[in-house]
């Protein structure tokens, strides 16, 4: 059974995590997707998967997620962005950090390369960088649009949920785009993404290579893989890719 704990986040803040040190100098970090927590599969797995390589292994859950603080309509990517750095300051600024972001956990993973030089290496899970206005807002009509404004929510619905997306997350997600300007880090990046994916475009996850001139780089399509990729063969094909980077770290150059 996964044992949580709570990390103290201003006044009467807390945010759960899981933290695993078994004294490695290399951490993954697991940032999960909108709307989930940590009682998902993906975490679960590559905990134990951490366990085998015995390096550590951290994920957390942002504010209005799981049992941490807040409500999630009054969160926006700015303020789930800084609970991840709060985080990564507090348990891992002396380790060097893997990254694996699923979907919105992606986009926030790739805000935190201005804040943070130690991370090593990158992967996506369905990412979603941007989402808020590349697959929201551009894609609804005007009449929507002045719907949206005048309600300052959107309804978001799929087959498995509805929720409201708020107007002040979508313009919040304008102030953190990630897409818009060239990285020099060499780390590997691995981005996996389901064929058939019905949430977020294979091009979207695409467009976090072109950031990325100098790294290792490497778009992998999932064969009848959908958004979440929790099934067994595709957590088993997360985790070689996990342990491709753990190995590339693990070379004394680094």
């Amino acid at each position: 059974m996964t044992k949580f704990k709570f990390v103290k986040y201003k006044t009467n803040k807390k945010i759960r995590v899981i933290f695993k040190d078994p004294g490695s100098d290399i951490f993954v970090i697991f940032l999960h997707g909108l709307k989930s927590d940590l009682t998902g599969k993906k975490p679960n797995y590559l905990m134990k998967q951490c366990k085998k390589r015995k390096v550590g292994f951290m994920a957390l859950e942002y504010s209005g997620h799981g049992k941490s603080y807040g409500k999630f309509e009054t969160g926006t990517i700015t303020s789930w962005s800084n609970d991840v750095k709060f985080i990564i300051k507090q348990k891992l600024i002396n380790k060097k950090i893997i990254i694996i972001g699923s979907s919105l956990g992606a986009w926030l993973g790739l805000i935190q390369l201005k804040y943070f030089k130690n991370i090593i290496g990158f992967i996506g899970i369905g990412a979603a960088p941007e989402f808020l206005d590349r697959l929201i807002w551009k894609k609804l009509s005007i009449k929507n649009r002045n719907l949206v404004l005048k309600s300052k929510y959107y309804n978001l619905e799929n087959d498995d949920y509805s929720y409201k997306i708020t107007l002040k997350i979508i313009k919040d997600g304008r102030k953190n785009k990630v897409l818009n300007k060239k990285n020099n880090s060499k780390f590997p990046i691995y981005l996996l993404h389901g064929e058939k994916d019905k949430v977020v475009p294979q091009s979207l996850s695409r467009k976090i290579l072109k950031v990325f001139p100098n790294s290792k780089k490497e778009f992998i399509k999932i064969k009848n893989g959908d958004h979440s990729l929790s099934r067994v063969k595709d957590l088993k094909i997360l985790s070689n890719y996990m342990n491709k980077i753990i190995d590339y770290c693990a070379k004394p150059s680094l």
